[in-house]
């Protein structure tokens, strides 16, 4: 029965909050979603990714002991974290799915019956099988919640038409309420959910679509291998995911990295079952901290503090890009986005999406709404106003504020061509020169004035157009070409062999009759600069090292991943305030009486133990923790903390222990501390003969590479190693051009 006053529920449940999860406060939209779900009132919940839908489904079910809540979700992965982290903080619940034994389905469809798990987690295959239905039906349900809702939209990025079935369960559960909650969705996908589900009069809570804790940065993708480095190495022993379009892209840019020193692992639908799991388990499990992968990796990936998010390419939608970015800071702290564009995306992506509707891989009514999204994403990535205005817009809503100062347009980091209209008109008429009959790699080719057999055939060496932009890269051209093509300025046909052609809109602007701009950088990215209140003041980092060494022991007695035990955000909240008491403890956001219970009493006497070696003081006033933020820093705590480990001459396995850290990363921050500190020696840990070893071969083959010194050495002396002594040879000038 319906409870006859939802305030007094509502008021009861918070205490249930506080006791589970720790938290003592809820959101506003947190709380009118309980509400809805405890008033048995449809709703429909769109909250961006780290706002707290869980909570919304997960405590009303908690309150009702003697009812059944169904959760729907399109992923195993994303079900067992959801049970694992309730699990965590003393809910019971179950998830019933293939990879279940029989006896693990008896166990859970037991645990139902006794009414000793008030939440199970089921995909939408599952549900439709008439006999989980009558056992859902013997249960007497009468609360469904549909994660990621948007799926089962016609217009959503993610469509999936197992998602449309859901509508069934109106007609065999009645009574019952359904809840659709998902983190992207515009207005027509908002209403297609209501209509598709069958809601009833919804309660409908839109959430601010803004992610301030996210730094937005758009690049012209140009030396990708360099431009990915450089993101790199701002996020030194930080969890990241490298997004690619295609599997051989991954494939390369993994090995790539790889020979670079990153443990850099590759995830696409094309590796073996057991590698995509070991990956998958890897990186939750705090082992790998990089991951480059299609969009195969991602919805089941539940960790909260991957720091950085990249795009090798254009997504084909915003919802695909707000999605996949969304992975980063879920946890509410920093973190930063970065796509690495070209025109010749947008070109390619629609090709490829008029090739599959032809050979019939693809429904053609979907055709329109595909290309729409895909002009909408295109017009995110040439924009040149606030990335987090052009977002929060995108799903209707409204940004106040004039300047977001985490972006790149807002840094000030991206600039448009001056002459954007004259290097436009040089472009449009060299097209018009070749008679509209090549495509974009000719005519940057003779605009560039490069000499070829093929120019020469052609004599279109002898045009007016020829070498006018022969001071620009080769790259700069093209990206400025594919830009006019973007814009509506220049036409690429669908051909097999697609060329340039003028349209109206050429002529207008070789006339001065239209305006163009041209995008282009003018300086790198660096850490974001907001006058804010920043996560890791008042932190002290050695703690946090210790204290995340911590969860990661507890994680793997448990067989769960480090984030079920705290996130991150409490970690440093510990870290800063530093309780010396169970009760001091309680007061930490994250931490509720099951967390208390368990680890409690260790972790007060970790923390004194740390504070009382390191001299710290402890139960530091909150109102004291968050001060403004300091000059950013170009290395991570844990690098800098590794520094004076480095000074007293410390063996890198040491370091690595001490750390906590994979030998990879210690690496990484030994050659930091190289380029920083340009010690005299490296003798502790590479001796003289190994490194004049390494001199020799790289003399012989080159050190701009590894992998030639590497095979140059016989496969002997370990990629690290070569890191390195290349390294300091650079330093000290013994080599140039070592890489860093």
């Amino acid at each position: 029965m319906p409870p006859s006053h939802p305030s007094d529920s509502l008021a009861s449940l918070r205490d249930l909050i506080a006791q589970h999860w720790g938290f003592r406060e809820l959101r506003p939209l947190q709380e009118r979603a309980i509400r809805a779900v405890l008033e048995r009132r449809d709703s429909l919940v769109v909250m961006p990714t780290g706002g707290g839908k869980s909570l919304c489904f997960q405590a009303p079910a908690l309150s009702r002991t003697e009812e059944v809540t169904v959760v729907v979700s399109p992923l195993i992965a994303l079900m067992k974290d959801q049970v694992d982290s309730l699990h965590g903080v003393g809910v019971p619940a179950v998830h019933i799915d293939s990879s279940l034994s029989d006896d693990q389905r008896r166990d859970a469809t037991q645990q139902l019956r006794a009414r000793k798990a008030p939440l199970v987690f089921v995909s939408p295959e599952r549900l439709m099988m008439s006999g989980f239905q009558s056992f859902l039906q013997e249960l007497g349900v009468k609360t469904f919640a549909i994660d990621e809702a948007h799926c089962i939209s016609h217009w959503g990025h993610d469509f999936r038409p197992e998602y449309r079935q859901l509508a069934q369960l109106r007609k065999l559960f009645p009574q019952a309420s359904f809840h659709a909650y998902t983190a992207t969705a515009t207005e027509q996908v908002r209403q297609d959910i209501v209509e598709q589900l069958g809601l009833r009069e919804p309660e409908i809570l839109i959430g601010n679509f803004d992610r301030p804790n996210l730094t937005y940065r758009v690049l012209p993708r140009q030396r990708l291998v360099e431009q990915v480095q450089e993101v790199l190495k701002r996020h030194l022993g930080e969890a990241g995911i490298i997004y690619c379009i295609r599997k051989k892209d991954v494939d390369q840019l993994a090995a790539t990295l790889q020979e670079y020193g990153h443990n850099a692992l590759p995830y696409h639908a094309d590796l073996p079952a057991e590698v995509r799991k070991r990956t998958h388990d890897d990186f939750r499990a705090e082992r790998c901290n990089l991951v480059v992968a299609t969009v195969a990796f991602g919805m089941g990936i539940n960790r909260p503090d991957i720091r950085y998010v990249l795009h090798t390419g254009m997504t084909p939608s915003v919802e695909h890009y707000q999605q996949e970015t969304g992975r980063a800071g879920r946890d509410g702290l920093e973190a930063e986005c970065v796509l690495f564009y070209s025109g010749a995306d947008v070109v390619t992506r629609r090709n490829m999406t008029l090739r599959d509707r032809d050979e019939g891989k693809l429904d053609p009514e979907l055709v329109p709404g595909i290309l729409t999204r895909l002009e909408k994403m295109a017009a995110y990535a040439r924009g040149s106003s606030c990335r987090h205005k052009m977002l929060v817009e995108h799903f209707g809503q409204t940004y106040e504020s004039a300047t977001c100062k985490a972006c790149d347009v807002c840094l000030a980091e991206v600039d448009f061509e001056s002459e954007s209209r004259t290097i436009a008109q040089k472009i449009l008429s060299c097209v018009a020169r070749v008679g509209q009959r090549f495509g974009v790699g000719h005519v940057v080719a003779v605009v560039r004035g490069q000499d070829t057999d093929r120019i020469r055939q052609l004599r279109h060496d002898q045009l007016s157009t020829y070498g006018l932009l022969k001071e620009c890269a080769e790259k700069q051209v093209r990206d400025w070409t594919y830009q006019l093509v973007e814009q509506g300025a220049l036409t690429q046909t669908d051909d097999e062999y697609p060329v340039l052609k003028l349209n109206d809109a050429s002529w207008e602007v070789l006339r001065n009759q239209r305006d163009v701009r041209l995008l282009k950088v003018v300086k790198k990215a660096a850490r974001r600069a907001r006058e804010e209140i920043d996560s890791m003041e008042g932190v002290d980092e050695g703690l946090m090292e210790v204290v995340r060494s911590w969860r990661r022991s507890r994680a793997e007695a448990r067989g769960v991943p480090p984030f079920t035990i705290f996130h991150d955000s409490t970690l440093r909240e510990l870290c800063r305030v530093r309780p010396s008491s169970l009760e001091a403890l309680r007061l930490i956001t994250g931490i509720g009486d099951t967390r208390l219970h368990d680890f409690g009493a260790e972790l007060v006497a970790l923390l004194r133990s740390h504070c009382s070696a390191k001299g710290l003081s402890m139960d530091v006033p909150v109102k004291n923790a968050l001060p403004r933020i300091a000059p950013p820093a170009k290395l991570s705590a844990t690098a800098e903390a590794s520094f004076p480990l480095f000074r007293r001459g410390i063996s890198i396995e040491e370091v690595k222990q001490k750390l906590d850290r994979a030998t990879s990363t210690v690496m990484e921050y030994l050659c930091a501390f190289i380029r920083d500190e340009r010690p005299q020696s490296i003798e502790p840990w590479v001796s003289p003969e190994v490194q004049a070893r390494v001199l020799s071969a790289a003399r012989q083959v080159g050190a701009l590479r590894l992998k030639p010194i590497f095979v140059a050495l016989g496969e002997q002396v370990s990629y690290d190693t070569i890191r390195i002594v290349l390294a300091h040879a650079q330093m000290t000038g013994e080599l140039e051009g070592s890489p860093g």
